[in-house]
């Protein structure tokens, strides 16, 4: 800290850096790993070859270079791709993913912003908020990320002054306000001078509030998967030799230890937990982050794709579900056409059966819809040709999230978050049954006749079974 404070060291921090083309976010991760240290020589020497080459600052280094690295990035000074960068300081460390501004590159943003945990959101000072700014913040609460800093960039283009930095900290006030943010921590800040980075600017006297780096090695935003419900998707089925049959993966959320009973959320077949086997012995007991292998007591019918859960906290399990759709294909989303849906390890058949509305971006409002177009955002309801569990993206990122998948050119055209299931209730479960769907329907052969069981006839019953052959049915007397 600049005033020599000590702090005790903190968990690890995933940060998106996102909003519209041209705000300076490649340029602010390059000088905040500069200004940090963690930029190595033999990348500054390289630095100052490509900023004379490819930079767009004159003769003082382009930082966006350290994050620029396709080809195609470095030629017209755009992000592309996402760029993940990892740096520490003596309170935390980082990992932050530089998304792209371009509209056209909406997808990239999403896969980075599903990972991180709180949002860097840049406006430019001269432009203000744009409607990429307002997509990418939609998005962000949609994907569940739940703090926020607006960090105000450019700030030496307009004087430093503090009008426009509160104007537009006023505009984002009113446009994120449906979008339900835990917290928000406007920085005001120029990324190319390395004004309020990792210091107090002297340029700004009138900011009351931390610089960059100082909110960012304080602020909390640490979700415990592990207190969730335990969840293990399985990746893959493990037999090395007769002797041993496992179930790797890696647990998403929630513990798990020997002796806990578990079931296949799919299928409701119910076992115990064995052994947890990892590459450095057995451990009695497992968190979310761990990639383990799982062995039951019982032999069970389990494959790739399946999802473990325990007994006492289980997933709903539906074939029919809302979600919220991120769409991300130039044609245009039609109900009724077939995808692929790939929820965690399973792959299975799926069709969105309607259009429930859109969201529009500019507004924050719910509009009504029949299609989708690409970077639009609606509630759908899909069916899926097989039955997945359900965890509401809400209540778990872990396992609330599936990708559409075009099946002929296999492209990714959707980013799903799941809602809630539909025309089922949440309490009600598969449950492993030794009678099936195909031993009901199995025709039974009918009783001999020698097998019937003659019982006396109450008063006033009709017997009408063919007596002595004659066919006559015989009753018993009323007064009997």
């Amino acid at each position: 800290m600049p005033d020599g404070t000590a702090l005790a060291p903190r968990g690890l921090l995933r940060i998106l850096t996102c909003g519209s083309v041209d705000d300076g976010k490649s340029t602010l991760i390059g000088r905040l790993l500069f200004e940090t240290g963690n930029v190595p020589e033999d990348q500054l020497d390289g630095l100052a070859r490509d900023s004379r080459r490819y930079g767009t600052t004159g003769a003082e280094p382009d930082y966006a270079l350290l994050l620029d690295g396709l080809m195609a990035e470095r030629e017209q000074g755009i992000t592309i791709d996402v760029a993940w960068r990892r740096f520490s300081t003596p309170q935390r460390a980082f990992v932050v993913a530089d998304a792209p501004g371009h509209a056209q590159y909406t997808r990239n943003m999403a896969t980075g912003a599903a990972a991180c945990s709180l949002a860097l959101l840049l406006v430019d000072a001269t432009q203000g908020l744009q409607e990429q700014t307002r997509r990418h913040a939609a998005i962000c609460a949609l994907l569940g990320i739940r703090d926020v800093v607006l960090a105000v960039n450019k700030m030496d283009l307009v004087g430093y002054d503090r009008a426009a930095f509160e104007r537009i900290v006023a505009a984002w006030d009113e446009a994120a306000a449906p979008l339900g943010f835990r917290s928000v921590m406007p920085v005001p800040l120029s990324a190319r001078d390395g004004e309020n980075l990792v210091r107090p600017s002297a340029a700004m006297p009138w900011h009351a509030g931390p610089c960059l780096l100082g909110h960012l090695e304080t602020v909390e935003v640490a979700e415990d998967r592990a207190a969730l419900p335990f969840r293990f998707p399985v990746q893959w089925v493990s037999r090395p030799n007769a002797a041993f049959r496992g179930f790797a993966g890696t647990v998403a959320s929630g513990r798990v230890a020997v002796g806990d009973p578990v079931v296949v959320a799919g299928s409701g077949r119910a076992g115990r937990v064995a052994r947890i086997v990892t590459m450095d012995g057995d451990l009695p007991a497992a968190q979310a982050g761990q990639a383990v292998t799982l062995t039951l007591a019982e032999p069970l019918d389990i494959a790739r794709g399946d999802l473990l859960a325990l007994s006492s906290a289980r997933p709903a399990v539906a074939d029919q579900f809302a979600a919220r759709l991120l769409w991300l294909d130039e044609a245009e989303l039609l109900p009724g056409r077939r995808y692929a849906l790939r929820h965690g390890h399973l792959w299975t058949e799926a069709s969105v059966t309607s259009i429930r509305h859109r969201l529009d971006i500019v507004t924050g409002q719910e509009r009504p819809a029949r299609q989708l177009a690409q970077n639009e955002i609606g509630l759908c309801h899909l069916r899926t040709a097989q039955r997945l569990p359900l965890d509401p993206y809400a209540e778990n990122r872990a396992t609330g999230t599936f990708i559409l998948v075009d099946r002929s050119s296999h492209r990714t055209v959707g980013a799903g978050m799941l809602a809630h299931p539909l025309r089922r209730a949440a309490n009600i479960h598969q449950e492993d049954f030794p009678v099936d769907k195909r031993a009901r329907a199995t025709p039974r052969r009918p009783a001999a006749a020698r097998d019937l069981v003659h019982r006396p006839l109450g008063r006033g019953q009709v017997d009408h079974r063919q007596a002595c052959g004659t066919g006559a049915a015989r009753r018993r007397p009323a007064h009997l």
